[in-house]
């Protein structure tokens, strides 16, 4: 399943996204306020806390959750981003989005812990 145009401009334009991973047992993790990035024809969340974020852990852990942004209620899969060139092009997406947010936030962004943790959101 891919993205509808629709889906992609709403959710990439919207500020923040609703991030809920699926637990073991089927239910969600209460939703977490993220920072959404549109990247080509995909979107992308990272964790700022790195790998010590818990809805990134439930994420990477199970795979499957729900996001809520800009009007648009999807279930999920999250596929983490390993290559090198889209991770740095999801480094200048979130420059260019976030660039009126305080260097303080976007920065770690963009750095190794946060950048390590890049998932690809895949509609269900």
């Amino acid at each position: 399943m891919t993205w509808t145009q629709d889906e992609l401009v709403a959710i990439g334009e919207a500020e923040e996204l609703a991030i809920s991973p699926q637990r073991a047992d089927g239910s969600f993790l209460r939703p977490v306020t993220v920072w959404v990035v549109r990247y080509d024809d995909d979107l992308y969340v990272r964790s700022y806390k790195g790998e010590g974020g818990r809805w990134f852990r439930a994420a990477r852990e199970r795979g499957e959750g729900h996001v809520n942004a800009g009007g648009v209620s999807k279930d999920v899969g999250f596929v983490l981003e390993g290559d090198s060139v889209v991770n740095d092009g999801i480094d200048l997406a979130y420059r260019m989005k976030y660039r009126d947010q305080d260097t303080a936030y976007v920065d770690p962004m963009v750095a190794g812990p946060a950048k390590e943790t890049t998932i690809r959101l895949v509609p269900r």
